[in-house]
């Protein structure tokens, strides 16, 4: 049982040392520990941890029940000394194992994960690379838009420029309309008045007439 702890516990120790150097091992090494997640291997994984964590339990116990017994009896026998060592012995490996093996498998999940991290990484360089070989003609295109937008800004100035003298215009005629509407309306009163003093003036003659026909009519 020792010797098959001493060796489990190398190989999960040769097995980090693959995943913590960069060599072409690690490759394979993460492709079996790909494999061995798959379908029910982590069944079987964690079935075989769950036994070594109960025999580590119950060395554990046989530990205890031990120091119980020497506390009791009062005396220290050799077997017991023995037993003690060898199940403490087993206990740590059983608990060193585990400890290892939960490496490996944190180990084996950041490694997948800065893979993908890469990949992901390099997809975002190849994306921006392809950006920038677009770049050049979007900024041609930027430029002659902007440049449009100049020559608008300056066709709307010259049409607002016109547009202002237009409505300059516009307000002088009205101006002179106004005048020129007041000033026939003072004509046509003077011509109302002309007509009221020739139409008072013809009375008169009429009325002057008659008196000269009376005078003659009366003393003639």
């Amino acid at each position: 049982m020792i010797q098959l702890l001493f060796t489990l516990i190398f190989a999960e120790m040769a097995l980090i040392v693959i995943f913590v150097f960069k060599t072409p091992f690690r490759k394979l090494a993460i492709m079996g520990l790909d494999r061995v997640k798959r379908g029910r291997g982590p069944i079987v994984v964690k079935t075989v941890a769950g036994t070594i964590f109960i025999v580590m339990v119950s060395s554990g116990y046989s530990v205890v029940a031990i120091h119980r017994r020497w506390i009791d009896d009062g005396e220290v026998n050799t077997t017991d000394q023995i037993l003690l060592a060898k199940h403490l012995l087993e206990a740590s490996l059983m608990g060193f194992s585990l400890f290892l093996a939960f490496m490996i498998d944190r180990l084996h999940h950041y490694i997948r994960e800065l893979r993908v991290r890469r990949k992901s990484m390099e997809a975002v360089k190849q994306q921006n690379r392809a950006f920038e070989d677009e770049k050049t003609p979007i900024s041609e295109e930027v430029i002659a838009l902007k440049l449009e937008k100049t020559t608008s800004h300056e066709r709307i100035k010259q049409l607002e420029s016109k547009l202002e003298e237009k409505i300059k215009d516009a307000n002088s005629a009205e101006a002179n309309a106004t005048a020129l509407k007041k000033q026939s309306e003072g004509f046509l009163l003077e011509q109302w008045r002309i007509q009221e003093f020739l139409s008072h003036g013809l009375k008169f003659k009429s009325q002057y007439n008659k008196f000269i026909y009376y005078i003659k009519v009366k003393f003639i």
